[in-house]
């Protein structure tokens, strides 16, 4: 591996993002988190109040040369609601915002010409509401949030949420994805 890259993306809950974004070729990571903010180091607790500004997120770190950017992207748009403001499903409050935090000016162009495109390929009716900001700091989530998809997969969350964006992922990305996830 010649060199890494970060992306922070929120797409609603992070046991969602890690579970999807983990089993594609090239993260080598994906820890959940909370970015966004005002609040500096908040727990899960803080930000469930919603007064903390931060969103529930995922850091993934990847390998340029095995996934691009644009790739993260087209998995991001493709397994959330873009379009349902601080809401995914039975989710509901600014946590569960869409957003994708831009870490350079070529990420942000890259970004809002994934949006655009996106938004005219008319695949969803309304319009898209996710936020394009720069990036500012991640906070770790507490060690229980971590591979939370894969230890408790028989929890009705993960059986009734997470286990149908696999399936589409698993539809629409398999040869994108890992022959086995850890």
């Amino acid at each position: 591996m010649n060199k890494i890259e970060t992306a922070t993306l929120a797409n609603g809950c992070f046991w969602c993002s890690e579970a999807i974004f983990a089993r594609l070729k090239g993260v080598v990571s994906v820890i959940p988190g909370y970015s966004g903010g005002k609040v500096e180091n908040p727990s899960y607790d803080d930000v469930c109040t919603g007064r903390t500004g931060h969103a529930e997120a995922a850091q993934i770190i990847f390998d340029p040369d095995v996934i691009s950017y644009e790739k993260l992207l087209d998995v991001f748009w493709h397994t959330h609601d873009p379009t349902t403001l601080n809401r995914q499903g039975n989710d509901i409050g600014t946590q569960y915002r869409s957003a994708i935090f831009y870490r350079d000016e070529k990420q942000k162009e890259v970004a809002e010409r994934s949006k655009r495109e996106i938004q005219n390929s008319g695949i969803n009716k309304d319009p898209i509401v996710t936020e394009i900001v720069p990036f500012k700091q991640f906070y770790v989530a507490e060690d229980y949030h971590k591979n939370y998809y894969d230890q408790h997969r028989n929890a009705p969350y993960c059986s009734f949420v997470i286990e149908p964006k696999i399936r589409k992922l698993l539809k629409q990305y398999g040869n994108d994805l890992k022959t086995k996830h850890d």
